[in-house]
């Protein structure tokens, strides 16, 4: 039986590190005084407004578009569009405020346009950011389909910025569930259950097809984030996005280690049976159930889980060493 991989399927996340170093060594001009960054190459940057500081990321759906194109259904991907943005934001401490969006496209069609509206205006309202604006553009020559990206701002107090920086042997992982597989590796599932015969409209479970469980919207997590980081002590946050849980590295050279991972839900399972892919990699493409990441004080860790006020739980520690676990399986 042939093994996918994210490799295989067109997406090697080493290599598009080093693209991304080969394209961020030849920008070195940084503004002074008013306006200058005070963090950089991290889930957002910040910029020094004086007072307070400006957090600023961006992010788009990825193929996850082209199974809305699929199915005709495209509805909710405006919700994943403000998810992948705002998550970004609350990962270093922010409060989102505003975003705008970019739709480029083949042809434009009213019918679509609308129907991504009403996604964007969802995950607005749920994450409380204004969309104060965007662009469209129109590319026959350059594009075959649709694609949606996103820009968001947040503020955040510039001594209350969350690095990892903080993180210590002793503290612990406290994981948030994702809603399904968000807006990440859509590439590796849709070739595998492309390569192996199903269709989009076939039935997963319940009634629900695998177009449409591919299409459950990405978790927006500002509303609980928010109530940690103003609640309790946090020495890092992490958004479980591309990568996977290699998502941790980005923030301090540690051992993290989880011994006791949510369950994934059965997409991740039934994807990787049918594409007969190794743990490692699954862990390393996918959020395999855990969306967000709390690095914490033990016995704020045990306060948050008393309080059970989110659904999540303890799943790691971290230690002195380094590299990513889960259990006994290194996926870094």
């Amino acid at each position: 039986m042939e093994k996918f991989s994210y490799a295989k399927a067109g997406v090697d996340i080493f290599q598009e590190e080093k693209a991304v170093k080969a394209l961020t060594s030849q920008i070195k001009h940084v503004r002074s005084g008013f306006g200058r960054p005070i963090l950089m190459g991290h889930y957002a940057s910040v910029l020094d407004f004086g007072e307070f500081g400006v957090a600023i990321t961006t992010d788009g759906v990825g193929t996850k578009i082209m199974v809305a194109e699929k199915l005709g259904k495209f509805d909710t991907i405006g919700i994943d569009c403000v998810a992948m943005n705002v998550n970004d934001l609350v990962a270093i401490g922010a409060e989102p405020i505003a975003m705008v969006d970019y739709i480029a496209t083949f042809k434009p069609d009213e019918e679509i346009m609308a129907e991504i509206a009403k996604g964007l205006e969802k995950g607005c309202e749920i994450a409380n950011v204004t969309l104060v604006g965007g662009e469209t553009a129109t590319l026959p020559d350059l594009i075959k389909g649709w694609d949606l990206v996103g820009t968001a701002i947040g503020v955040v107090d510039k001594d209350k910025i969350i690095t990892g920086e903080n993180i210590q042997p002793g503290d612990v992982i406290f994981g948030i569930p994702s809603s399904g597989i968000h807006s990440n590796g859509l590439t590796l599932a849709r070739k595998v259950i492309e390569s192996a015969g199903y269709g989009y409209s076939d039935e997963f479970e319940n009634g629900k097809t695998i177009g449409e469980e591919l299409l459950t919207p990405t978790r927006i997590y500002v509303k609980e984030i928010l109530h940690v980081i103003r609640n309790y002590e946090v020495h890092g946050l992490a958004h479980i996005t591309g990568g996977g849980l290699l998502n941790l590295k980005r923030l301090k050279n540690v051992k993290f280690v989880i011994d006791d991972p949510l369950p994934p839900q059965k997409i991740f399972r039934f994807i990787q049976e049918l594409g007969n892919i190794d743990d490692d990699e699954m862990f390393r493409t996918f959020n395999m159930g855990m969306g967000f990441a709390i690095v914490m004080p033990k016995e704020e860790a045990k306060k948050l889980e008393r309080a059970g006020i989110i659904d999540g739980k303890i799943v790691g520690y971290v230690e002195e060493g380094e590299g990513v676990f889960v259990k006994d399986l290194r996926i870094d």
